[in-house]
C-alpha cells in the first residue's frame, strides 16, 4: 500500500480532506450557471410527502447535493470500506446521509433501507457501485424497488468544464465557472409480480432511462 493511501485510511485525514471538497464543491456551485430540468417531478413527491429512489451514476456524485432541494434527508446507499466513509464526511456538509451496506452481509443494511423507505424517507442509489462496471445497473435497486413498491427517480447531471478521472467509474470533477445541468426524469414504479427472470428487462430499462437523462443534461450544453 502507497504512502497515500495509508495516509487517507486515518479517519483524520478524511475529515481534513472532505472538508476541502466540501469548499471546493461550494465553489464550483457559487460560480457556475447550473439549470435543473423537470425539476416539478420530484418536487411534487416532496410535496405529498412520497417516498423514491434516486439513481444516478457513480461518476456523478460530486454535485448530487446541489440537485436536492427537499429539507428531507436524502439517505446515500455507500459501502462501508475507506472511500465510503470519505464520502459520508462529505455528505454530511450537504443535507446527505450517508447508509453503509455491508459487502458480506447485506440483510441487516437492507432492512434498514426497507425501514427508511417505509418511513417515508428517501433513498440515493449510484447502481452501477460501489466498484463497477460503469454505468451498469445492478439488481439491487431493483429488487428494493419491487419489496418497497417506491418508484425509481433516474437522474442525469453534465458539466461543459470538468475532468474525468481514469478511475472505474469516469469519476467527473466540475471546474468553476461551467454551465452544469440536472436532468430529472419520470417516475419507475416495479410491478410487485416481477419474477426473477424479468429482473434484467428492468435492469436494462433503467440503464436506458439514467442514459437519457444524461444524454438531454448533455445536449447544447456549449451553446
Amino acid at each position: 500500500m502507497s504512502f497515500k493511501k495509508k495516509i487517507f485510511k486515518f479517519s483524520v485525514s478524511q475529515k481534513i480532506f472532505a472538508f476541502i471538497g466540501y469548499l471546493y464543491i461550494l465553489f464550483v456551485c457559487y460560480t457556475s450557471k447550473i439549470q435543473i430540468i423537470n425539476s416539478a417531478l420530484p418536487e411534487k413527491l416532496w410535496r405529498e410527502n412520497k417516498p423514491f429512489i434516486l439513481a444516478f451514476w457513480h461518476g456523478q456524485l460530486m454535485m448530487i447535493g446541489h440537485v436536492w432541494k427537499s429539507k428531507a434527508v436524502l439517505n446515500m446507499l455507500a459501502s462501508s470500506h475507506s472511500d465510503g466513509r470519505f464520502g459520508a464526511y462529505i455528505a454530511g456538509h450537504f443535507n446527505l446521509k450517508n447508509v453503509s451496506i455491508m459487502s458480506k452481509n447485506k440483510s441487516p443494511s437492507l432492512r434498514k433501507v426497507f425501514k427508511i423507505l417505509k418511513d417515508k424517507n428517501y433513498i440515493g442509489i449510484t447502481p452501477d457501485g460501489p466498484r463497477g462496471p460503469n454505468k451498469k445497473v445492478s439488481e439491487g435497486i431493483i429488487k428494493i424497488a419491487i419489496h418497497s413498491q417506491v418508484p425509481i427517480i433516474p437522474l442525469g447531471f453534465a458539466s461543459n468544464k470538468n475532468l474525468k478521472l481514469k478511475s472505474w467509474d469516469s469519476f467527473l470533477i466540475t471546474y468553476p465557472f461551467s454551465k452544469c445541468r440536472f436532468v430529472w426524469g419520470e417516475p419507475i414504479t416495479i410491478p410487485s409480480s416481477t419474477k426473477e427472470h424479468d429482473l434484467n428487462k428492468y435492469r436494462n430499462f433503467l440503464e436506458e432511462k439514467i442514459n437519457d437523462c444524461m444524454e438531454s443534461a448533455e445536449k447544447n450544453l456549449n451553446a
